[in-house]
């Protein structure tokens, strides 16, 4: 099944998982509906503004004068965005303005060379509303975004360097090559301040999901129920728990204290006692549980002084719990704050929301007595269908949401302010596109990223080509490094396929920083009103009263309805992707023990490739793969025509999967030649009912063989291999090492010196090594092919002797051939790169390039400057230098001011030299 593999590559990049979230995020033409349009049309331009999109300066300050300016798309009347509308904010390509204000197109190189931020210009319309009285919309340059290197908005691009029809792989090739690029340089980094900075993935816990488990309190075993619920970038832990006496408490994020289950209930306008019962119920067992919590939040003793029966009751108590003693406005505003906005924000917040909200907390109870009964099990944390991968493109997305805001929160001021002054109200000379620029480029500058985390971008591994794409490919756990953690480091099943066993660091690190397998996809969302329209299609009723008899659907966790026939709708569904008429990204579980259909279509879903099994046979047949070697069909063909399917780890819990199609005899039947799986190739791979029929490479005859496949699968693994990572798939016959042995070679793999860039002579690296005469291996893995192993190698073929040596040998002594290194075996070069610029000062002094005077030289020998050239104090080429010499001579201004009062005599200068590090 090689060929899937290589149409696979020749479709994607090694690292399209960062490069098409970072997409996904960026505003183009066939993106209209980007993650950066949708910051816009959801921005609020304060807490208390129900509008969304539309910046309102404050009445007082504008005499009375009502000034909107819309910056997101037009909403109808019931607040829905016109997809149909143009876009409102929109991005140029990469370019740089120089210093005397000319601007020119920036090429990755140039920004490297020149110490440059790789950043292209954000515009955003504004269309001010006077008094009722709209404006001309007006364009305005509000700030630069950091591009990734090889995405839409990149000059390298492809379609962006095609100006005369469509390049063939080697044009776009030789066209790389003259901007000064590596061509197999696979791209998904950022250039800040001419370094290469990778963002590392971050894996979470899945938002807007019930997570239930037992914790250990009060010496006793506590059943407990969490929800991290999120929207638009704001994220609150919402918990529930059973105490001994059996009351359901709510911990509420912004409210300090619990709030009783039936009590946040009624307040949520839930208020017949009917009602929450068959919210919560969902068998006889629970009834009495649900009756003594509704019967002691009626107790007059414990809830003064009449007991809580009512809505109003309800909120009353909430107001003496949250502001007591404060007036009854801001009380009011108070709990309607934590109603709303603090209590499972994912589910809305305005007040038709609440019933919503009530109907999900009776789900979460119902989750913690069927725990507590033993009719479900605990949520496994660490299953990988509860997590979730933040790539480039939401992490961007989290920084940009902020800085957005701030950038229109000062703004708003800037404007209220001109208003005040009577001046005209001009969006070009109020907003500040510095404010934007600086907060966008220091996260990926500094690693420090919004929400407290740090180390998310990190300085790009360039010691090889192969220790770059790990580095572009890892997945990291906010989890603290000094905690044992023993199950989130432990290889989850989950994890076949998605994540590499055996490429994980050794230390602290073990188990946390793991790195993704060769063919993964991750899911960048699809919408959730088009799943919830096609299952009401499908005959999905509305969840009303108590239906224990029907199965329960979840749409990303959210409770949605109720179906009859859950096999006859998860067929469906199927069935509607594999034809093309649904999203591939949609993936669709029935679980039957727990009576649940969960569909999920949300971003972040690590997924992977399996061949569709049908009514006993494998969908893939000899003529798919003849036409993938010819190029008649792509990787996405095969997807669209449902005969593989990209599965998440919540799908893959229902398929019964067949590893090996068929099984291979040691010799063939009729020439008897030893074989391997390499050495046929199927001719019919057979129904249920029969064998299938093989070809032997070396008499080309036919035989049969039993296949693997029978009446209950339904998937096939396309290949073994892909259940590796870059690293340990450059090892030959990894399953006949040790595992910690695999795991150790991953590591030295990419730490093996090679020539890591084509370009190395133009890139001005810090520090570079490069071996001069690397070699191919000689053992070659087909996934060498894929990460351009051969083109790029790291490494030479050494022949080794494993015997004893006069004693030299202890331990992990290697005695080395001294022919073999006189003639050149592991030569390498270290190369270090040293700038100086001539800076400019305030008061017109400068930096001068030039021999400094023996006077300022200080205790530094003559010597040390021998080979500079008088004219401009640099070195010349190619001389031969030891530490400590200077390579460029430098003078500067004197750091502080002297005391001397005579204008007349020149200032002494103090030398600011580069010289040659010692060592």
């Amino acid at each position: 099944m090689r060929e899937l593999i290589d149409a696979f590559f020749r479709e994607r990049s090694i690292v399209n998982h960062h490069i098409a979230s970072f997409d996904d995020f960026l505003p183009t033409i066939d993106n209209p509906n980007s993650r950066m349009q949708r910051i816009v049309d959801n921005l609020r331009s304060s807490p208390e503004d129900e509008r969304r999109g539309v910046i309102k300066l404050d009445e007082d300050r504008t005499e009375g004068d009502v000034i909107e300016i819309r910056i997101g798309r037009k909403r109808d009347e019931r607040g829905r965005i016109d997809l149909e509308a143009k876009p409102t904010i929109t991005l140029g390509l990469p370019v740089v303005k120089e210093a005397n204000g000319a601007t020119h197109p920036l090429t990755p190189m140039e920004a490297r060379l020149r110490n440059l931020n790789y950043t292209a210009p954000i515009y955003l319309d504004f269309t001010v509303i006077e008094n009722g009285i709209e404006r001309e919309p007006e364009r305005v340059h509000i700030g630069n975004l950091p591009i990734m290197v090889k995405s839409k908005r990149c000059l390298l691009y492809k379609e962006n360097l095609e100006t005369e029809g469509e390049l063939t792989f080697e044009e776009y090739k030789r066209k790389l090559i003259e901007s000064g690029e590596d061509p197999y340089d696979p791209g998904g980094y950022f250039i800040i301040g001419g370094t290469e900075r990778a963002l590392i993935s971050l894996e979470d816990l899945a938002p807007n999901r019930v997570l239930v488990e037992f914790n250990e309190r009060y010496g006793r075993k506590v059943e407990v129920a969490k929800v991290f619920s999120q929207k638009e970038g704001y994220r609150a832990l919402t918990l529930m728990e059973k105490r001994k006496d059996g009351q359901l408490i709510v911990s509420v994020p912004t409210a300090s204290g619990q709030i009783p289950l039936i009590i946040l209930m009624k307040a949520l306008g839930m208020e017949k006692d009917e009602e929450i019962y068959n919210a919560i119920v969902s068998a006889p067992e629970m009834a009495n549980i649900v009756y003594a919590n509704i019967e002691e939040c009626q107790n007059k003793k414990v809830y003064p002084p009449n007991g809580i029966f009512t809505r109003d009751d309800a909120i009353n108590y909430l107001e003496k719990k949250f502001a007591t003693g404060q007036a009854k406005e801001y009380r009011i505003q108070k709990v309607e704050s934590i109603l709303d906005r603090s209590l499972l924000p994912h589910l809305g917040d305005t007040r038709e929301d609440r019933i919503k909200k009530a109907i999900f907390l009776g789900r979460v109870a119902r989750t913690i007595l069927e725990l507590s009964l033993g009719k479900r099990r605990e949520d496994d944390k660490d299953h990988y269908a509860n997590k979730r991968l933040k790539l480039a493109g939401d992490l961007m997305e989290d920084l940009f949401r902020v800085a957005f805001a701030n950038v229109i929160k000062d703004l708003k001021y800037q404007l209220e302010r001109s208003y005040a002054r009577h001046r005209e109200l001009k969006i070009s000379s109020a907003i500040r596109p510095d404010l934007l620029t600086q907060r966008l480029l220091h996260g990926p500058a500094t690693g420090n990223w919004v929400g407290g985390r740090a180390g998310v971008s990190q300085l790009l591994d360039r010691t090889s080509n192969m220790s770059a794409l790990s580095h572009l490919r890892r997945v990291t756990s906010p989890l603290t490094r000094s905690q044992p953690h023993f199950e989130a480091r432990d290889l989850h099943p989950t994890q076949w396929g998605r994540l590499c066993p055996n490429e994980t660091p050794e230390g602290q690190n073990c188990g946390l920083v793991k790195n993704c397998a060769l063919v993964i996809d991750v899911s960048e969302g699809f919408p959730e009103d088009e799943v919830k329209l096609l299952l009401s299609d499908l005959g999905t009723k509305q969840v009303k009263g108590q239906q224990t008899q029907l199965i329960r659907v979840y749409v990303n966790g959210d409770l949605v309805g109720l179906h009859e026939d859950p096999k006859m709708l998860v067929a469906e569904i199927r069935e509607r992707r594999r034809s093309g008429l649904l999203s591939h990204e949609v993936n669709v579980r029935f679980d039957e023990n727990m009576g649940e259909i969960i569909l999920n279509c949300d971003e972040g879903r690590i997924r992977r490739p399996l061949l569709v099994v049908k009514d006993g046979h494998l969908v893939l047949t000899p003529k798919h793969n003849d036409d993938l070697k010819l190029g008649r069909l792509r990787f996405s063909d095969l997807v669209r025509n449902g005969v593989v399917e990209w599965v998440d780890a919540e799908e893959e819990e229902d398929e019964f999967i067949a590893v090996y199609p068929y099984d291979v005899p040691a010799r063939c039947k009729e020439c008897r030649h030893p074989l391997s799986r390499n050495d046929v190739t199927w001719v019919n791979m057979g129904t249920r009912d029969e064998d299938c029929q093989l070809e032997c490479r070396f008499c080309h005859k036919s035989f049969h063989v039993k296949g693997f496949i029978t009446r209950e699968t339904t998937h096939l693994e396309v290949d073994p291999m892909i259940i590796l990572g870059v690293a340990s798939g450059v090892i030959p016959y990894p399953e006949h090492n040790a595992s910690p042995r695999v795991t150790m070679g991953s590591g030295m793999a990419k730490q093996s010196l090679g020539l890591g860039q084509s370009n190395y002579r133009l890139r001005p690296d810090t520090r570079s090594h490069l071996l001069h005469y690397p070699q191919k291996p000689l053992v070659q893995t087909d996934s060498m092919k894929y990460v351009s192993f051969n083109e790029r190698p790291a490494g030479q073929n050494f022949v080794v002797a494993v015997l004893s040596y006069h004693g030299y040998n202890m331990e992990d002594a290697i005695v080395m051939n001294k022919a073999s290194i006189d003639r050149g075996l592991g030569r390498s070069s270290f190369m270090r790169t040293y700038r100086a610029e001539e800076r400019r000062y305030p008061g017109g002094q400068e930096d001068h390039f030039e021999i400094p005077s023996p006077d300022v030289r200080g205790a530094r020998a003559d010597l040390s400057y021998a080979n500079l050239t008088p004219d401009d104090g640099l070195i010349s080429p190619e001389v031969k230098v030891t530490g400590g010499e200077v390579l460029i001579g430098k003078t500067s201004p004197p750091r502080f001011l002297e005391e001397e009062t005579d204008f007349l005599t020149p200032q002494k200068r103090r030398e600011t030299s580069v010289t040659v590090r010692h060592g």
